[in-house]
């Protein structure tokens, strides 16, 4: 299947790409498995932070606040009671939990394949020969801008350069990864996805089957 073509210089090629119609046009009957993915990315990269004090590692509490009898109120034996202001927390987050999600190579290949067929299908993808860069922010963004790349921008590039990582890293919202890194989260939430040919080749290598 055709998709927009470009030149390095960015100006339309004569002759348009053709991606593999495995990888780029597959058939999305529902969002199910592109969700379990996207939730999945998400959680994996959480960071567990959040750490609380019980009722025995709050400082202080170790004196009676008062007797146990005969003074008409409920018995407590520390002020360091969960249902006390300033006291521990009750089955509140250790630091221990897990929040990862798993979900097996075979599903991730095709998830990944739905959510490139959809970035298709809405017209995001552009296709250039070759992204040679120096390394100058204002020659890529001169690129992007020739090529009709806006907003949240994805690179796939076969190998990633100092000068492109440079250049790029200046750019708001936009992220170059090679095509083993390419994910439903940054497809998903892409606007305009720009990769190179030996890039799209590889992505077709590594999506086109299920091994």
């Amino acid at each position: 299947m055709a998709v927009l073509t470009f030149n390095k210089s960015g100006a339309k090629a004569t002759t348009a790409a053709k991606l593999d119609a495995k990888v780029f046009d597959v058939a999305v009957e529902n969002h199910a498995l592109l969700k379990q993915a996207y939730t999945a990315y998400l959680a994996n990269g959480r960071e567990n932070l959040s750490v609380v004090k019980k009722r025995g590692e709050v400082s202080g509490g170790g004196k009676k606040p008062w007797k146990q009898k005969g003074t008409g109120r409920a018995r407590f034996g520390s002020s360091r009671n969960p249902i006390w202001r300033g006291g521990g927390i009750a089955f509140g987050p250790t630091g221990n939990e897990n929040y990862s999600h798993s979900i097996n190579t075979k599903s991730k290949r095709v998830a990944t394949r739905q959510a490139l067929s959809l970035a298709n299908a809405s017209g995001k993808v552009r296709v250039i020969e070759d992204i040679v860069s120096t390394g100058k922010t204002a020659e890529l963004a001169q690129l992007l801008t020739k090529i009709g790349a806006s907003r949240r921008i994805l690179i796939v590039v076969e190998h990633k350069t100092p000068e492109l990582v440079r250049a790029s890293g200046n750019l708001g919202s936009i992220k170059v990864v090679q095509p083993a890194y390419v994910n439903v989260y940054d497809t998903l939430n892409a606007d305009t996805i720009v990769m190179t040919t030996a890039a799209a080749a590889a992505l077709s290598t590594r999506l086109g089957g299920d091994k």
